[in-house]
């Protein structure tokens, strides 16, 4: 009944158009460069994700983080082995899922601020997955040595992948959880009419 009810025609619709806004909206990487080295780009490719999330529920956000990444490397060939594609997945999830559930079953604006939540485990999450995989898979093409020393470039306290991963990664995932969710939060129930 549910997955009826997900895979209506409007539904499909607007979850291809978000998850493509989205994938669009990846290709735009602004680096912070004083958080974080600049393998890490800033995009708002989260916005679309956490407002469909918000309108659809969170099975309609996994759907659309697939038709984000799909389109993202139709657009854009992976420079990472699928390393940063993989991240973004992971990350993205940690920051919608909460914030979907949370306002699935508290559809206001408390519900929505609460559900933002998800900036803090998209951090926590960031965390743990770049320093046991993402970080290692990536030394395949990036020395080891080279990814530590460009962390400690930003922050002296990087001296390892642990610390690369706290003092850098845990950051950047904040600041991004953070914007997305108060641009999520200023144009949701203006666009929410239209949906």
């Amino acid at each position: 009944m549910m997955e009826r009810k997900l895979l209506n025609t409007k539904n499909v619709v607007l979850m291809g158009m978000f998850g493509a806004l989205a994938a669009v909206l990846m290709l735009f990487e602004v680096p912070l460069p004083f958080l974080a080295p600049s393998f890490y780009g800033l995009d708002f490719a989260e916005v679309p994700m956490l407002v469909g999330t918000f309108a659809l529920g969170p099975a309609a956000g996994i759907v659309m983080q697939i038709v984000k990444i799909l389109i993202k490397l139709i657009l854009k060939p992976t420079s990472t082995g699928f390393v940063g594609e993989f991240a973004n997945v992971v990350m993205s999830c940690a920051l919608i899922l909460p914030a979907g559930f949370i306002y699935r079953f508290k559809k206001s604006k408390t519900g929505a601020v609460a559900g933002m939540a998800g900036t803090v485990l998209m951090a926590v999450v960031g965390v743990v997955m770049n320093a046991l995989v993402m970080i290692p898979f990536y030394s395949n093409f990036m020395p080891i040595d080279t990814i530590i020393k460009a962390g400690a470039a930003v922050n002296p306290a990087v001296s390892s992948v642990w610390t690369l991963a706290i003092f850098c990664v845990g950051p950047f995932n904040l600041v991004k959880g953070a914007l997305t969710s108060m641009i999520t939060a200023v144009i949701y129930k203006r666009i929410s009419v239209l949906i």
